[in-house]
């Protein structure tokens, strides 16, 4: 996504959000919520558009479209600024407490006057929020685990936004004469969620122009340390939310060192230690120059990260394992797994169109799914019971007929026809049954339900809730199993030993949705519920044909699942997918 597009959509979600603190039109708040959505999916660069352009990405308007020219022209949006003037800056940063919304951070500023997170921490300790209408001791306990997951998350951006300004940094540090190699290294290659500094490895026999390429690059805030093998600037994420921007680490060695120079530099600390440990013990030394004699000091390997393992005796690890998590062990034994990898993904069974929250048309969603290869692709926009998306079933059988009928035309096209799937993405309700009665549900190809509602229910009716669900025979898979929303809402409580063993049962999948504020099923559940014998479905749960990109946050996180191709249902040929939806029947 371009870096504009993301820096116009934080925006003007923020305005949206600023309108909701302050009492504002609602209407016109979700409109601007519309808006960033379509920006943030857009598949050009906003910045690069006319006032007309502009207007046809979907819910942008001439009011919006000024509001983006005035940014391309100025760097700044009037009526942004004049509407953070009247909400204090402390009020806005509560609105990104987990659990709580703008309204209700309003309502705290207006009644109790609390305009910081580190007010809001003491009117909980002493008490001052229980009387409060809509707050309580759960509502306590709820904003306490809230205030400690803003604060942890405060120094860390999205795995999406790290990999944009990693990304940019590489472009430019690669471009530079006398670059011989560049990647980004650390958390970020091994797929972490969230991000707290990104760093650079590059090869060169001169140091001195990359680093000095590095401080002058557009965004720079702040050079922290500019030396011969290493610099560090925080630089802009071009995101408001993280304001601070982000650290960015440059370090440059010679080109034969870069093996041992990734290695060392991907991590993380235990599986670096695990990895050292290893070569002490074959009398050896292993730093980011390369793999040494301990008693003469003479180089052995450096090369490459494959030389450096397998002279230590090990497999290669890929880097989403490297976290001491069993990796070393399968490596030392050579049984480590085929990963997933993104090219092995054969379609997206979880995607929305605007007849619900999509930005994307039909067609449009289907023709950058056509463009990227894909063997089949199912719409699955929301059913009924999820009241604010308006669905009915005489607008979901227009879609279907829609869909048959832009497949008969793709096939017309004499290229190779993309499968087109109709599906929907069912409520799991309280007492865990979905939208629709089974006569209905058998007539979609697929089904994905998930929780959207009643977040805070029990452990014990959580998982009753999930286990009916994945024992209804029209449900295929379950869809951001947790329900979480990173930094911004807990996962639910649900007894997740339990799920695995009714998704094996019952021939659910449970999805990996690859959007980057929810990476779901988490990475630290994915290899229990694959030896718990779970299918996996990794998808994008697009909602505007620039998140259709994401699948490769979605494979990243299978990855440090230990995931292959076998555990992952669209990944294999159609037929197969086929007989795995009909759930045994």
């Amino acid at each position: 996504m371009p870096q504009a597009n993301e820096m116009v959509a934080a925006l003007l979600q923020e305005y949206a959000d600023l309108l909701q603190i302050a009492g504002g039109d609602q209407f016109r708040a979700r409109n601007y919520e519309r808006a960033a959505k379509s920006v943030a999916g857009y598949s050009g660069d906003v910045a690069l558009l006319d006032a007309a352009t502009l207007r046809q990405i979907p819910g942008v308007g001439t009011s919006i479209a000024t509001k983006i020219i005035q940014f391309q022209q100025t760097g700044t949006i009037a009526a942004l600024e004049d509407l953070r003037a009247t909400v204090p800056g402390g009020v806005r940063e509560m609105t990104r407490i987990p659990a709580l919304g703008p309204k209700r951070a309003l309502q705290l500023y207006r009644e109790l006057g609390i305009s910081s997170v580190a007010e809001l921490s003491a009117a909980i300790d002493e008490g001052r929020l229980r009387d409060l209408r809509g707050f309580g001791p759960k509502s306590e306990d709820k904003l306490k685990h809230g205030i400690e997951l803003a604060r942890s998350l405060h120094q860390r951006v999205p795995l999406n936004v790290a990999s944009d300004v990693a990304e940019r940094i590489v472009a430019a540090i690669s471009a530079v004469p006398g670059c011989e190699r560049c990647e980004h290294a650390g958390s970020l290659r091994r797929f972490r969620e969230t991000i707290g500094d990104v760093d650079i490895l590059a090869a060169a026999s001169d140091s001195g122009p990359l680093m000095q390429a590095i401080i002058e690059l557009p965004g720079v805030t702040e050079v922290i340390a500019h030396g011969d093998t290493k610099t560090s600037v925080r630089i802009s994420t071009g995101h408001p939310a993280q304001g601070g921007g982000i650290q960015v680490d440059l370090r440059v060695v010679p080109l034969e060192c870069w093996g041992a120079a990734l290695q060392y530099f991907t991590g993380s600390q235990a599986h670096n230690v695990a990895i050292r440990e290893i070569a002490v013990r074959k009398k050896l030394k292993l730093s980011e120059y390369g793999l040494f004699q301990a008693e003469t000091g003479d180089l052995i390997v450096s090369g490459t990260e494959e030389a450096v393992y397998r002279r230590l005796g090990l497999e290669w690890v890929p880097p989403p394992l490297r976290e001491n998590t069993g990796e070393v062990q399968a490596a030392l034994r050579g049984d480590l797994p085929v990963l997933v990898q993104v090219g092995d993904v054969r379609g997206d069974l979880h995607t929305h169109t605007n007849l619900t929250d999509g930005v994307g048309t039909l067609g449009e969603m289907v023709g950058v799914a056509t463009a990227r290869g894909y063997e089949y692709f199912a719409v699955t926009d929301h059913a009924p019971n999820l009241f604010m998306q308006r669905m009915t079933l005489e607008k979901m059988l227009s879609q279907r007929d829609q869909l048959r009928g832009l497949e008969a035309r793709l096939a017309g096209d004499g290229d190779p026809v993309m499968t087109l799937l109709h599906g929907t993405e069912l409520n799991i309700g309280a007492d865990g049954t979905v939208d629709w009665p089974a006569e209905i549900l058998a007539g979609f190809d697929v089904c994905v339900a998930s929780v959207h509602s009643h977040f805070d229910q029990p452990r014990a009716e959580m998982t009753r809730r999930f286990l009916r669900a994945c024992e209804n025979p029209e449900v295929n898979i379950i869809g951001h199993p947790s329900a979480r929303r990173i930094g911004k809402r807990p996962p639910v409580d649900v007894d997740f030993a339990e799920l695995f063993r009714a998704c094996a049962a019952t021939g659910t999948a449970l999805e990996i949705n690859a959007s980057p504020g929810r990476l779901d099923l988490p990475s630290d559940h994915i290899k229990a519920a694959r030896d718990a014998g779970v299918k996996f479905s990794i998808d994008t749960d697009a909602h505007a044909t620039g998140h259709l990109d994401f699948v490769r946050y979605g494979v990243g996180t299978a990855q440090r699942g230990w995931l292959s191709t076998d555990d992952v249902i669209n990944t294999w040929p159609l037929d197969r997918l086929r007989e795995f939806l009909r759930k045994g029947g």
